[in-house]
């Protein structure tokens, strides 16, 4: 077993130790699912940051930046730079004051028990897409550094978060994301330092002006697509709700959350110039996706070069345990235990436990019919949020009691159906914006026509 190997199996056994020494802290739902709402001001912003910052913020910034410049960079990390800071300024305090455990049980308390089931239905898919493509990414990187293949690469990787997701829940995702964070920052600052030292300012400096439009070769709607697909879908994302809520207090709640944005941004900048200056360093013809890992390689002393390895793999396993957590929780607590109100904690807690593992084997599976990280990152940004974000900030923002069922499930069903119709059958060059028109003026008509109806047949269509 080579020296690379060892380093990156000894600190994956360190994630895993962790794991199984928090799962005491375990011992309710809410603990498993939330912490018990009381992650500190640290363990927040790094459960925030690391979760967000995964391999497609830097494999793909970097890649992108290379074969495109600035333009190849509005959705990550811009996109999701302002995405996290709409969430801190717009809705953190206010969906922490819920005291909801999901995003569907809030959907559940303004339009009933139908729409928490399709909401929960439409959004386990995009964790378990998002799960995938870091299951992949880890593959990649680590069948790179060692003699292991892909295939066995990504089932250690698969393996590894099904089981410390599965031991503590929240507790051990948070407290492994500090770890994480910490590593992460390291290995970028440590790239970050060589780069400079070898030309890499100059380089920057003497970039053409297309390389540094963010409109090049883009349309005005294809820059807006781009930009907003991932500010929305990040605003509407569980796997932030979930940290969001596991904080101690709304005002910790925003503050870690902006704090998380501006340390995501920091950090994701590093690649992102790597990328950008990566054409003069290192000359055309690199597979965009290699571009950051080839130059480290290159470039990199082998400590310095461990310890990037290790900021990959903590990006890839943090992004990787959110997700499933989140699959895991919208299955277990917003379709399963409605079913069964009388199981008791313990039975709550195997319940959410058998749902991380079994979404874990699902998101093993996609990631090895894929081929793309790229892709199925794409495709999970997009898939079902548009709808999800109109009852969001119906939910958060609008007053009055109850809202419209009929015009939620309109919501959902026309945001997620458009999406899916603009990608797939149609290639349009907005799909993510149509799917958020569709869904909002859905909404908008049939919330309308229910306020129209006589007050004895709107009470009909009260929430299930």
């Amino acid at each position: 077993m080579n020296l690379i190997l060892f380093a990156i199996l000894a600190y994956i056994a360190l994630q895993l130790l962790i794991a199984w020494r928090f799962r005491r802290k375990t011992e309710s739902e809410s603990d498993y699912l939330l912490a018990g709402r009381s992650l500190g001001p640290w363990l927040a912003t790094f459960a925030v940051f690391a979760t967000w910052f995964g391999a497609e913020t830097c494999i793909g910034a970097a890649g992108e930046a290379y074969a495109h410049g600035l333009s190849g960079v509005v959705a990550d990390p811009f996109g999701y730079t302002l995405g996290l800071l709409a969430v801190g300024l717009l809705v953190a305090g206010p969906l922490w004051k819920r005291g909801v455990t999901t995003l569907a049980d809030l959907f559940r308390q303004r339009y009933g028990a139908g729409v928490e089931r399709l909401a929960a239905i439409i959004m386990i898919p995009s964790s378990l897409l998002w799960a995938a493509a870091q299951v992949r990414a880890f593959g990649q990187v680590l069948a790179s550094a060692s003699e292991l293949g892909l295939l066995a690469a990504m089932t250690l990787a698969a393996a590894v978060v099904i089981a410390y997701t599965a031991f503590g829940g929240m507790w051990s995702d948070a407290v492994t994301d500090l770890v994480q964070g910490i590593v992460l920052i390291a290995g970028l600052l440590g790239l970050a330092a060589v780069f400079f030292w070898q030309g890499g300012a100059q380089q920057l400096a003497a970039l053409p002006a297309e390389r540094l439009n963010p409109l090049h070769e883009r349309s005005a709607w294809d820059f807006a697509e781009t930009l907003l697909t991932p500010v929305f879908s990040t605003i509407v994302a569980q796997e932030l709700a979930s940290r969001v809520l596991a904080m101690r207090s709304p005002g910790l709640a925003r503050g870690a959350t902006l704090g998380a944005a501006g340390l995501y941004f920091a950090m994701a900048a590093i690649p992102l110039m790597l990328g950008l200056a990566a054409l003069g360093l290192m000359g055309a013809g690199i597979e965009p996706e290699q571009v950051l890992s080839r130059y480290a390689e290159s470039r990199l002393p082998l400590p310095l070069y461990v310890l990037f390895l290790g900021a990959l793999v903590s990006a890839i396993l943090s992004t990787l345990s959110g997700a499933l957590l989140v699959a895991g929780s919208l299955a277990a607590h917003n379709l399963l235990l409605p079913l069964r109100p009388r199981w008791d904690e313990r039975a709550k807690l195997r319940a959410n436990r058998v749902a991380v593992v079994l979404f874990g084997v699902v998101a093993y599976a996609i990631a090895l019919a894929s081929d793309s990280v790229y892709g199925l990152v794409e495709e999970a940004a997009g898939l079902g949020s548009a709808g999800i974000f109109v009852l969001l900030m119906d939910s958060l923002w609008r007053r009055g009691g109850l809202g419209s069922p009929a015009a939620a499930y309109t919501a959902l069903l026309a945001g997620t159906g458009v999406f899916l119709a603009g990608a797939h059958l149609f290639d349009w060059q907005t799909p993510y914006l149509a799917a958020l028109a569709a869904a909002a003026l859905g909404y908008l008509l049939v919330a309308a026509l229910d306020r129209s109806k006589p007050r004895s047949a709107a009470g009909l269509a009260g929430p299930a």
